[in-house]
Order: structure tokens, then sequence, then C-alpha cells
């Protein structure tokens, strides 16, 4: 039976922040709206490179890096001032925390920039990182490592959706490796197991929590993390154009990176695409650390988290200061909780997409076999007919196109690259032209993707076809799939002429990929219960 929920009002942001991840390497700022469920959404991110390591660490700040920092700070909050950000967040790591003038350097960014910083010891970092990672990506009750690799520490959480086993946050970031081990160019044998030897002695601790919580997976977090990837996805022809969040790739895909890249020069390595210029003389000691923990912990796959310290801040202030969304529950899967998230801030259209989420997944389940959908193919047509009408809150024309851009640029946690482009592309296609090769940005995905499209489009279309008056006038619907063809029995509440022909008229791609007829009958009460 199809149930309608009552509609939801759009929801509007009750307060704009700043949140700043004071790093080694560089200084992160995310600039959010705060809504009053609980969500957040964020508007603009600024990466200022200042390698505050240059010249050693634990020591003073050396001139360079004070000025640089103080430089940063000020862009930071020129930016933050430009969107009238309600208040400032701001953690200050390792770099700040070591230093012998570190006190002088928070209380010049108080008295010259109006920043007021906390310095942070390393298990709330390691903890504000965890909180983003679960928050980001979708995590089940099998325990993860989550590393985080940063310029002056490392740190690592051992957990899984529920709780977190272990944290810790080790000083082997890879611009204290390179200060202190100074490996040679290109880097040596001997080079590597001296930073080997060093990751063993500190990381003892880490090995004893992995001992009691095995897992094959690391979740890797920052900016040396994201580099590797992004340079793994171009060897690999991966495309990371939405998202690097949830990017997976193997041991043995790191494997093949690493036995080529560590051979590299320091000029070579500035060719090298994906790798920020910034990092190229910093970065072997960082890949040395992967290798390291793939071999020591028998790591099969590695996945991406684009969240990390400054979305922590974020999240960590809206449970301390915050009453609205449970984020237990359904809420706890980032999949779910984002797409919920984009709907309350779209003001979406409540009943008339739950009405045809419903009977495309009835339609779904009754094609599942025949058209030989995949697992998480259910999952996806589910958020897609959620997400089909948002378009309208941009404008009523081409709202499917509109939805398609929403979709696709609205940062949806813990899917895949892949797995927004279907989502994105099946809301496209529920209306006007179904796929085309003359549509560019569809025709250059690989052709398994294209086909999971068309499959999932023609089921949406010819749902959303069956609610055409967008007032649920269907009120039960079942599916039977017959040698030539496709029988759709519905029961209405009132005349089912507009439904029937809505579907009728949507039904074209979903008889081209099933090769049948559809036949939609409307069923009498008495009929339908004999």
């Amino acid at each position: 039976m199809i149930i309608s929920s009552n509609s939801a009002n759009q929801i509007t942001p009750i307060k704009r922040i700043a949140a700043i991840d004071i790093g080694t390497n560089s200084f992160h700022a995310i600039f959010v709206d705060v809504y009053s469920d609980g969500s957040f959404r964020t508007l603009d991110k600024l990466k200022e490179m200042v390698e505050l390591a240059k010249g050693g660490m634990g020591k003073r700040l050396s001139e360079g890096a004070f000025k640089r920092g103080l430089s940063a700070l000020k862009n930071i909050k020129r930016l933050a001032d430009s969107y009238e950000c309600e208040e400032i967040l701001a953690y200050a790591t390792s770099a700040i925390r070591e230093a012998e003038n570190g006190g002088e350097f928070i209380q010049r960014s108080i008295d010259d920039i109006g920043i007021k910083m906390l310095a942070i010891p390393g298990r709330v970092e390691a903890e504000l990182i965890g909180l983003a990672v679960r928050h980001g990506v979708k995590l089940t009750e099998k325990p993860v490592l989550i590393a985080d690799l940063g310029g002056g520490s490392v740190e690592f959480i051992l957990g899984n959706e529920q709780e977190f086993f272990y944290t810790a946050s080790k000083k082997i970031g890879v611009s204290r490796m390179t200060e202190i081990f100074k490996p040679t160019d290109p880097i040596t044998p001997e080079d590597i197991k001296k930073l080997e030897t060093h990751y063993e002695e500190q990381l003892r601790d880490v090995a004893q929590a992995f001992a009691q919580h095995r897992t094959d997976t690391i979740i890797g977090s920052s900016g040396t993390m994201e580099n590797i990837a992004q340079m793994i996805a171009i060897r690999k022809n991966k495309s990371v154009d939405v998202t690097l969040n949830e990017l997976v790739f193997s041991a043995k895909d790191f494997k093949d990176f690493y036995d080529w890249f560590i051979k590299l020069s320091k000029k070579e390595r500035r060719k090298v695409s994906g790798l920020e210029t910034k990092r190229v003389g910093f970065i072997n000691t960082g890949v040395v650390l992967v290798d390291y923990l793939i071999r020591k912990f028998g790591i099969k796959q590695i996945r991406i988290s684009s969240q990390a310290l400054r979305e922590g801040i974020v999240i960590r202030y809206l449970k301390k200061e915050m009453i609205g969304l449970p984020w237990t529950g359904a809420f706890a899967d980032p999949r779910r909780r984002s797409v919920f998230e984009l709907l309350r801030k779209t003001d979406w259209h409540e009943n008339h997409s739950r009405h045809v989420a419903n009977m495309a997944l009835t339609i779904f389940d009754a094609l599942e076999d025949e058209l030989e959908l995949l697992e998480g193919d259910r999952e996806l047509l589910e958020y897609a007919a959620y997400l089909h009408d948002i378009g309208y809150y941009i404008s009523h024309s081409k709202h499917h196109k509109h939805a398609l851009y929403i979709i696709r640029h609205s940062d949806l946690k813990g899917f895949k690259e892949d797995e927004i482009e279907i989502i994105a592309n099946v809301a496209r296609y529920h209306r006007r032209s179904t796929p085309k090769k003359r549509h560019g940005e569809y025709w250059k995905m690989p052709p398994e993707i294209r086909k999971r499209i068309k499959k999932l489009s023609g089921i949406l279309r010819v749902a959303d076809g069956l609610d055409r008056s967008h007032y649920q006038n269907v009120k039960d619907l079942q599916v039977y799939s017959g040698e030539k063809e496709i029988k759709f029995n519905i029961r209405t509440e009132g005349e089912p002429y507009l439904e029937i022909w809505g579907a009728e008229r949507k039904s074209q791609l979903l008889k081209e990929i099933t090769g049948k007829k559809l036949k939609i009958e409307r069923i009498l009460e008495a009929v339908y219960s004999s």
C-alpha cells in the first residue's frame, strides 16, 4: 500500500559560521550555514598553504612562517566577513601547540585579526576527525582504521558506525618526518628503511589496538591522502570531477603507484598530474607511511574521506549547541541523512516524491532479476525519486536539468562519484528527453554506468507518470511481468485516466529496455481484493 506523509516546509539557516583547521602545512577553512534540524551546508572553502614547519617542528616558528600564518588568517577573516559569519571557530594543531612562540602567534591572531583560536591536544584532534569521517563516509558495524595524514601529526582512529574503540595522535606527520630524516632526492632504500623503523616504534600501541579490532580497510583523510588518491585516480582514468569522497582503491592499485612514484626525483614529481606543487618536497614520507600501514596491517582497500578536522569542528559545535535532527537510527547513515538535508533545503514536493519513490520501488522489485539490476540500484533509485523534482527550487522550466546540477554539486556524503552521477542523471531523465548520444556529460560515462542510468530512468519515468496529477490518485500498485507484456494493476481514488495517460506517455524507455509492451489497468476495489 502506498502511504504519503505530510509535506515538510523549507527550512532556512539560523546561523552562519566559519571553522578553521590551523594545520602544519596548510590552514583549511569552511564557511557553513547551520539549520535548526542540526544539519549544515557548506557555502565555501578556502585552503592556504603556509608550511609552518619550515625550519623544524617543536622549535620557534620562523619569521617567515609567522608572517605566512598571519597572512593566511587575514585572508580567511576577510572571506568570513564577506559571508557575514556570526562566529569563527579556530582550532590550532601540532605546529602551534609545540612552537615556543605558539602563544605569541595565538595572541597576535586575536589582537591583529580578531580570530581567537584554541590549541587542541592530539586526542581531541583525533576525535574530531573521527566525527567528520563518520559523518561523511558510510560505515557499518565492521571496524575501519581511519588515518589522517597531517604535516605535524598523524591521527589514528579505530571505530565503526557506532563508536570509536581507539584514538591516538602520533608525531609522524609528513613535514615533521621530512625535516627530521631529510631523505635524499630521489629517496633511497636506506631512507625508506629508517622511516619504516621509526614508524614501527611510534605505532606499537596502534598495532596493539589493531590486533583487537582487525580490519582490511583504511579510510584516509586530509591533504596528503587526498593527493595520493588524486594521483592514483588519474593513473587509472577514474573520474573525480564531482567528489573524491568515497573514492576506493585497492592495495594493489597503491603498490603499482608506489613502485613507480617512489623512484621519482623532485623535478620528476613536479610533472605528476594530481600532485599539488607545494607538496612535492614532503609527499614521499607520507607515501612511505601508507605503504607501511598497508603491509603491516594486511590492508586490502583504501577509501577516501573528503571531510576532516574542519568539518569535525562544525559537527562538534552542532552537537554541543544545537538541538535538531537526530544523528542516530536512519540518520546515522550519511547517505540518507545528506539526501534528506538537501530535500529539506530545497523545499521538496514531499507527498509527490515519496509517492513516486514507493511506486518506483514496486516496479523495481518486479523487474529486478529480469533487468539484472544491481544490489545497490534500489537505494539509488529511491534517492533519485525523492530528488527528481528539486529543480523546481530554481524554476519550473527545465527543472529536470536543474535537478541534475543541484544533485551533482550538493556534496552528498557517503556516495561514490559514480553513484552521485547515477542519482543525478536518473533524476534528470525523469521527464522530456531520454538519454541520447548528443548528451555529452551522459555519454562520457562508462558504458556500464550508462546502462544502469537507462534502466532506472525507465522505471522512474513510469512511476512519475502514475502520479501525473501530483495528488496521489493511485492508492495501490501491483506489477506483473509476463513473456511479452508488463501489466500494471492500479487501484485509484478517482478516475484513472490522467495517471494512465501520464504513465503511457513516459513508458517508451521502459519498453525499450525490457522489449515488452506495457498494459496499465484500473482494478476496482471489489475485484482487486477478491
